[in-house]
């Protein structure tokens, strides 16, 4: 009889253990994904603020440079189609008519050469407004930036010191990080049971390059 309920008893322990092993699991899976979910949230937030200041942009670029020129066409030298031929009677009384009316087409002034002073100062008067940088380039220049490696916490105090107004969280820089890792842009590194990361070399040559697509832009 004691023989059959040791091994009852040593089976119930397993499930007992399986069981709690995969509540565990479960537990965690739930509290990564949902921090998953936070960080895409706050990418998704910075996109549309990104996607509404490049928007504008875009609008005022494609104001000024899709405006027609505005060419001087007023008829001040236009040739004026010489009347028929009159006697000398009729013809003398209409010359100071004519000389009065070149007199004050000469004073007035082209509606469309006034509009073509105007719109250069209405241009220069509105700048384009600047993009604010995503959270992921960021992270990124700022690995870039440190010669040792880097732990999410570390980089988080770095950039919310540097940037109060973004209420930056670790959570939200560590899945930021481990979507670096996957493109490439960063490293990953253990040392005991702490993470840190470090820049790439790909990624280090990045910034130079994004550097340099302002001015190129400018240029051209």
């Amino acid at each position: 009889m004691s023989e059959s309920t040791v091994p009852v008893t040593e089976l119930a322990s397993q499930y007992i253990a399986q069981v709690t092993g995969d509540l565990e699991r479960n537990m965690k899976e739930q509290e990564r994904i949902g921090t998953e979910i936070a960080a895409l949230q706050e990418q998704l937030a910075v996109l549309q603020h990104d996607h509404t200041v490049l928007a504008n942009m875009h609008q005022a670029l494609g104001v000024e440079a899709g405006a027609p020129a505005v060419t001087d066409t007023a008829p001040d030298n236009a040739a004026v189609p010489s009347p028929r031929q009159k006697s000398a009677a009729e013809s003398a009384p209409s010359k100071p008519a004519r000389t009065r009316k070149s007199a004050a087409s000469a004073g007035r002034t082209s509606p469309r050469k006034q509009a073509a002073k105007k719109k250069p100062a209405a241009g220069a008067a509105s700048p384009a407004p600047s993009a604010q940088p995503t959270l992921v380039e960021l992270v990124r220049r700022h690995l870039c930036e440190q010669s040792e490696p880097r732990s999410a916490a570390e980089v988080t105090t770095a950039l919310d010191q540097a940037h109060p107004e973004r209420s930056i969280k670790t959570t939200v820089v560590r899945t930021t990080l481990e979507g670096l890792v996957a493109k490439n842009h960063a490293q990953r590194t253990k040392q005991g049971t702490s993470v840190f990361y470090t820049a790439s070399e790909a990624s280090e040559k990045s910034p130079a390059a994004e550097a340099e697509k302002p001015s190129e832009a400018v240029d051209s």
